[in-house]
């Protein structure tokens, strides 16, 4: 598709081309990330250094740099600068590049279509033993691993079930609002026939959606599983279906009363729903697990570093090294994103960058209850456009609520996803604020 500034083209073409590799070629589609981040920077330069909203990041990537000089182990904090200062520049290349609501449809209808590959070689790992040719695995990145990782759950291109997981619910929100959106008829069109050009884009989505949620099943993430159900309810509020609310509100606590609820309910509700799902919830498919491995003692331990650093924190990346000395077993991450930015950069840069984040997040918000006025811009106040943009706002708000019990940071194409969805959200409330009349 055009890009609605000539200018920009070039590196809108690279963009879409390197997200379409990049699930299954991660080195190269980051090449085609990296040659749109640049095109965008020679091209918006000047547009770019003058956003508020990137002088904020400005001072957040100093701060980085002098707290990793502080931190307990400096090697390891310079290393882990690099799981946020390209992504600064990444925000700020692609919410300039990023604009318009069609640019919105048409990377949402890229993630879905480059899902399809992922989710089915990920069966095929799961029940099929499929692994990755040993040849391939320099080019390809990445190694599959028969029967999953851990065994038994699906994980697919991705190096674990959990990352694997993060990325299929924020790909399973955007294919549902896509979904959503090929029923729905532009204003003025009501009454016309239904294209038979648009059986094929309902049917492929209908397919995606299914598929994703098959593949999210059976990563036997919980926290993937909460938020996924939390998704349909707020998508089946927004459209007004009460009926869906009703549905998965009761499939969602039938599953909840097999796992906590009070006996005789429990055992009666055991006997409908499959045991893969509340054994789950109730930890009884893994029993016995080391101390060290469970959340709570890891945010406990990141809470600990927090209080006795709290204002420079001890430096990105040392959770780990302070973690193993301390419980002599290794650990990535104490998963909750939010827990572990305060015990390594500090509370007061913690505040700053998740208040950056909120500020962007509420800006989207406010053009989403202002929708009505975008039809003065041109563009034309169509359903479609408006619940493409709520998909955006949900499948973000999936990707904070997943980082609260996980931290997905430290993969390149997650962590690549969640910024790519905030920095869209804001570049199209920067092409909008201007234009749509205040009340």
């Amino acid at each position: 598709m055009l890009h609605p500034n000539k200018r920009l083209q070039t590196p809108w073409n690279y963009a879409q081309l390197g997200l379409l590799i990049f699930p299954l070629i991660p080195w190269l589609g980051a090449l085609g990330l990296f040659l749109a981040l640049v095109g965008t920077w020679r091209r918006q330069y000047h547009d770019i250094i003058h956003r508020p909203l990137n002088w904020i990041l400005a001072v957040l990537a100093g701060w980085l740099v002098i707290t990793s000089g502080l931190a307990v182990y400096p090697l390891d904090a310079f290393l882990g600068l690099f799981n946020f200062l390209p992504f600064f520049s990444f925000f700020a290349a692609f919410s300039a590049l990023i604009q318009t609501l069609a640019q919105l449809r048409q990377l949402a209808y890229i993630l879905v279509v480059t899902s399809v590959p992922v989710v089915l070689i990920g069966l095929g790992q799961l029940f099929w033993g499929w692994v990755s040719p040993v040849e391939l695995q320099g080019i390809l990145g990445w190694v599959l691993t028969p029967q999953g990782n851990p065994p038994g759950r699906i994980a697919s291109v991705f190096m674990y079930t959990n990352v694997l997981a993060g990325y299929l619910v924020i790909i399973f929100i955007l294919a549902l609002g896509l979904l959503i959106t090929s029923f729905q008829e532009p204003k003025g069109q009501k009454n016309s026939s239904p294209r038979p050009s648009s059986l094929i884009p309902r049917l492929f989505l209908t397919v995606a959606v299914i598929g994703n949620l098959v593949a999210l099943i059976l990563t036997n993430s919980r926290n993937a599983w909460a938020i996924a159900v939390c998704a349909g309810i707020t998508f089946a509020i927004y459209q007004g279906w009460r009926w869906l609310e009703v549905g998965v509100a009761a499939i969602a606590g039938s599953v909840l009363g097999a796992a906590f609820g009070p006996s005789p309910l429990r055992q009666w509700l055991r006997q409908v729903i499959p045991s893969f799902f509340w054994q789950r919830l109730t930890d009884q498919m893994y029993p016995n697990r080391p101390l060290g491995s469970l959340r709570k003692t890891q945010w406990q331990f990141a809470w600990n570093l927090t209080q006795q650093r709290p204002w420079t924190g001890w430096g990105l990346r040392n959770f780990t090294p302070l973690y193993e000395a301390q419980m002599h077993a290794w650990l990535g991450h104490p998963h909750n994103f939010f827990l572990m930015l305060t015990a390594e950069i500090g509370i007061p840069a913690t505040i700053l960058f998740c208040g950056w984040i909120i500020w962007i997040v509420f800006q989207g918000i406010q053009l989403l209850s202002n929708w009505s006025r975008i039809g003065r811009t041109g563009e034309g106040a169509i359903t479609q456009d408006r619940l493409i943009f709520f998909s955006y706002l949900l499948a973000f708000a999936a990707c904070i609520l997943f980082n609260t019990v996980d931290v997905s940071l430290f993969d390149l194409r997650l962590n690549t996803l969640g910024w790519l969805l905030l920095s869209a959200i804001g570049g199209v409330v920067y092409h909008y604020r201007d234009t749509v009349p205040s009340k």
